[in-house]
């Protein structure tokens, strides 16, 4: 009897194992319908990002074809999903093994260009650039951009101000037709349009951090400083003239809201979620908010060589801090630019931070509408209101 009890227990045992490894596959099954196999990836990423370029002279180097822009997966299928269209269990926020697979794609066409915006003509060399990141969908607000701050004009010292705004191919296009005629049609009444053949979307604004540095290294090398940000901002144009007026243009500078010790974002529900495979370190380096920094023309053409050197990264922030590691550079925090908006003290909870004192003094606030860009310039440039305050 003994030893039938203890056969049944062997059985029960060897049953209770085939289940867990049914466990197991099924799991891993699930993992694979929800991510799809990773490509193994040629050279593991160092701790700045920095991939190790073999050395070639330009005589041997092969002209390489410009990228064409990536196809969106079909509105009926989830991004990321396995074409069978079954329903994916989590969904990630972006197709990260497509991303992997065309990483090294980073030469794309540009198709509407504005060689002569940086022309000195007879004021001599452009003091200011403004280049703002914007969507094709965008006009208004790049309108009221063109109407507020980001006019160009040639100040009383002689600085020279031009704007010019960054865009890629519209991902859905669908829902603008007709939005090539209106770029065309846009770019010919300002001459302030750079487009270039790769889709806008979040994760590709590293493609138009480093296409745009490719550009001034190419057709504004002469730029003393320059400016660039989002389209909703408020940028007090006239006090980042007076912080640089005086400086090197010949030498390094980088001034923003700068971010340090920020942490890579593992939840997938997250816009910014990056996993490990993607970025293993547990710190970014040190980078400045994307709603608005100034940097010298000599360290953009800094950073155009070494975009060339490090990976790309899927978010442009970080990215560009991955670039300022790789020369060496650390970014200088400013109060003046403030990319995550104008905070409430907890002391005061009926301040109203809407005020125009608080941005008289300010570089950059993040974050505001097209009527309050619009309401707000036009109150700090209302003669009638700089009176009122010199009478507090």
């Amino acid at each position: 009897i003994m030893r039938r009890i203890h056969l049944k227990g062997d059985v029960l045992c060897t049953l209770l194992l085939l289940v867990l490894l049914c466990l197991v596959l099924y799991a891993q099954h699930d993992l694979q319908l929800i991510w799809g196999p990773w490509p193994t990836v040629a050279k593991a990423t160092s701790s700045q990002g920095i991939r190790q370029i073999p050395s070639r002279t330009p005589a041997t180097q092969a002209p390489q074809a410009p990228c064409q822009p990536h196809p969106s997966p079909p509105a009926s299928t989830p991004q990321g999903s396995p074409s069978t269209g079954k329903a994916m269990v989590t969904q990630p926020p972006f197709d990260f093994q497509r991303y992997l697979r065309n990483k090294d794609c980073r030469d794309f066409k540009l198709l509407i260009n504005q060689p002569a915006k940086c022309s000195g003509g007879q004021a001599g060399t452009l003091f200011l650039l403004i280049a703002v990141k914007s969507v094709v969908a965008d006009f208004e607000k790049r309108q009221v951009v063109r109407r507020t701050w980001g006019r160009e004009l040639t100040f009383q010292n002689g600085a020279q101000v031009r704007t010019i705004f960054l865009l890629g191919i519209p991902q859905n296009r669908t829902q603008l037709p007709l939005w090539e005629q209106l770029l065309a049609y846009e770019s010919q009444a300002f001459q302030d349009i750079l487009l270039w053949d790769f889709e806008d979307t979040f994760f590709n604004l590293t493609l138009k951090e480093t296409h745009f540095l490719k550009w001034v290294d190419c057709c504004c090398s002469d730029v003393k400083f320059i400016f660039k940000g989002d389209a909703d901002v408020y940028v007090n144009v006239e006090n980042i003239l007076e912080m640089l007026w005086g400086q090197e243009p010949g030498r390094d500078l980088f001034v923003g809201d700068i971010i340090v010790h920020a942490r890579p974002i593992r939840r997938r529900s997250s816009k910014y979620f990056i996993p490990e495979i993607v970025y293993g370190q547990g710190i970014y380096p040190s980078y400045a908010g994307g709603g608005g920094f100034v940097m010298s023309g000599f360290t953009a053409r800094r950073l155009h060589q070494a975009c060339q050197e490090v990976e790309l990264f899927p978010i442009d922030d970080v990215f560009l801090g991955m670039c300022l590691l790789r020369i060496g550079l650390q970014p200088v925090r400013h109060e003046g630019f403030r990319t995550f908006g104008i905070v409430r003290p907890s002391a005061a909870p009926h301040l109203q931070v809407f005020d125009p004192c608080f941005y008289r003094e300010l570089m950059v606030v993040h974050s505001l509408t097209v009527p309050q860009i619009w309401l707000m310039w036009n109150l700090l440039h209302d003669p009638h209101f700089n009176d009122s305050l010199l009478d507090l």
